[in-house]
């Protein structure tokens, strides 16, 4: 099967469940977890979960908890060949779930700290037939150029390549053309609703119609990732699949779209078509927001 190499962000997650809306200025009862994160380190720990071979690009700190990070990963299957960083720590996230929905407070931490070189040199020693990047290293300066790096190599090494959007708030502060602008002419981009529509232009044209914008602009195939709504697939001729979501109690939605993206993955790099890649996606996010953590 093909390796894929997932390059992106490692921390550490502090969830915390919510009984109810964050009470200001008083106590707030809540049920609070230390967990793995980071995007790229869940979507890589559910592909290994599905039987895909991986490598994960990323740092942490030269810590106990960078240590930890690494322990979790590779016990989980994911190969980690970057060093820990002496001179950041570990990334953490603060993650508040209440009511199907999470709000995240980000310290990235030894993230920001990616080495072109490094990336460069362990992408081209890995073996891989697939490069997933995590938008995360893109939307910070620190960072960027690091993912820039590993385009150009996957491109360089004749990778199929796909870009998770990662987060609406950090995609605006770059703005739309911009990012579109590095990920031109890769093979697969996702994005959840609020991100798709900053990335089309704005508006509220229905996403399957988003999608097909992005996708004849991109030259890639997009899907859409639209929580209890399913999930869409544009390809860049026009061609659209859809999915109904899969009903699920949720619990704790961190990492749904991270499990989304590696059901999908695992589908496609297996030679399924959309249809069959978005129920796939959709059966894996659903049993992700099941349980706390972001994790398999």
């Amino acid at each position: 099967m093909t390796r894929v190499a997932v390059l992106g962000d490692l921390v550490t997650d502090v969830v915390a469940v919510l009984a109810g809306p964050p009470a200001p200025d008083t106590d707030t009862a809540a049920a609070i977890r230390l967990t793995g994160g980071g995007q790229a380190a869940n979507t890589a720990a559910w592909l290994a979960w599905h039987g895909v071979p991986v490598t994960l690009l990323a740092t942490v700190g030269a810590d106990e908890a960078g240590a930890a990070r690494l322990a979790e990963l590779r016990a989980a299957g994911v190969d980690c060949p970057l060093p820990p960083r002496p001179d950041a720590p570990t990334g953490t996230v603060i993650v508040l779930a209440e009511g199907g929905r999470r709000t995240m407070v980000t310290d990235r931490g030894a993230n920001l700290l990616l080495d072109p070189d490094e990336v460069a040199l362990a992408l081209a020693a890995a073996g891989v037939g697939h490069l997933h990047l995590s938008g995360y290293p893109l939307l910070d300066d620190r960072s960027r150029p690091a993912g820039l790096r590993a385009l150009a190599t996957a491109r360089e090494l004749g990778l199929t390549v796909s870009v998770d959007a990662a987060s609406a708030a950090p995609l605006r502060q770059v703005g739309g053309p911009a990012f579109r602008s590095w990920v031109r002419g890769i093979d697969l981009l996702l994005a959840n609703a609020d991100e798709a529509a900053m990335l089309a232009g704005g508006g509220d044209a229905p996403p399957a119609d988003q999608a097909r914008t992005l996708a004849a602009d991109l030259g890639a195939a997009v899907v859409v990732k639209l929580g209890a709504a399913g999930a869409v697939w544009a390809d860049p001729d026009g061609a659209v699949s859809t999915a109904a979501a899969v009903a699920a109690a949720v619990v704790d939605p961190t990492g749904a779209g991270d499990a989304f993206a590696a059901g999908l993955l695992a589908t496609r790099l297996a030679g399924g078509d959309p249809a069959a890649c978005l129920k796939a996606a959709t059966a894996a996010g659903a049993r992700a927001v099941i349980a706390v953590g972001a994790r398999p």
